[in-house]
């Protein structure tokens, strides 16, 4: 059986303008299926459970639900507007989207994935977590699948 590098990055919004929450759908429906790629969580706990708390939403329920009716990206969002007591409104998805745009991995982690990568950790490297992520992300993909 194949695994799946989620390459949908956090910085893609689905229709409701919530940053992550395609990303979200895309690891927890793979986890799902049996087909996440090592080393990725489903569901893990930054900005998985950054978007989770941000919106609302109920941990269990969201994972669940995915699980059990395996739904098309619409179908989930269509899901998340019904959930009980869901923050969808302007100010509370400005808010998340700018936590979710402004999240600086540690010093470690940054000189972690650009070592990978074969980049340096000069002036020019991306500081901000999504596009960490989406070099290391790139990099998985590339050791998987591609070399």
């Amino acid at each position: 059986m194949s695994t799946i590098v989620p390459l949908l990055s956090s910085g893609v919004a689905g229709p409701l303008g919530v940053l992550h929450l395609p990303r979200l759908w895309l690891k927890a429906s793979l986890e799902a299926c049996g087909e996440l790629a090592p080393g990725y969580p489903g569901c893990g706990k930054g900005y998985d459970q950054m978007v989770i708390d941000g919106l609302g939403l109920d941990r269990a329920a969201l994972l669940d639900f995915i699980k059990n009716q395996r739904p098309t990206y619409p179908q989930f969002e269509a899901w998340v507007k019904e959930q009980p007591g869901v923050k969808l409104d302007a100010i509370s998805v400005e808010k998340l989207n700018a936590a979710v745009a402004g999240y600086i991995h540690s010093d470690e982690t940054r000189q972690s994935i650009l070592g990978a990568n074969g980049l340096p950790d000069d002036a020019a490297a991306p500081r901000d977590a999504i596009n960490l992520n989406n070099l290391d992300d790139w990099f998985a993909f590339h050791q998987t699948v591609l070399k």
